[in-house]
């Protein structure tokens, strides 16, 4: 998907959020359950945006105009090396309805889930802020 790789690597967070669907489901390489809901996965998204460093996409798989997606990419946590894949399914309005992620090598997971561990409360409270900016917006 054109867009969301061009919004990842403008650093564009919001580009990022508008893509997902309102009943995004996020699973994560380092939780076992999934996260629902586009508040809390734009939350996710921007913390890890704070914590890769030299994030790139190497390569792309999937159909231009079709819905499902998988995203190579490499990266650093710190002084681990990461390799990872985002894989996006598009519901038919084109919105992302799914966004895994898995990574490798298992240091690199580890070093992942503890800087993702530290950003925990900042991740709720922005998730939370969204939340109820979305519902004061509805009202």
């Amino acid at each position: 998907m054109r867009a969301f790789r061009a919004a990842v690597e403008a650093h564009d967070m919001d580009a990022v959020e508008a893509l997902l669907a309102d009943d995004v489901v996020f699973s994560s390489p380092v939780v076992f359950k999934p996260y629902r809901g586009k508040a809390v996965t734009a939350a996710i998204l921007r913390a890890v945006e704070r914590v890769f460093e030299d994030f790139r996409y190497e390569q792309v798989i999937g159909e231009a105009d079709g819905r499902d997606h998988a995203l190579l990419f490499a990266a650093r946590v710190g002084d681990r090396e990461i390799s990872g894949c985002d894989f996006l399914h598009l519901d038919a309005s084109g919105r992302i309805a799914e966004l895994t992620v898995m990574v490798r090598p298992l240091s690199g997971a580890q070093a992942l889930q503890a800087a993702m561990a530290a950003q925990f409360e900042r991740i709720a409270e922005e998730a939370q802020e969204r939340q109820d900016a979305r519902a004061a917006s509805a009202d």
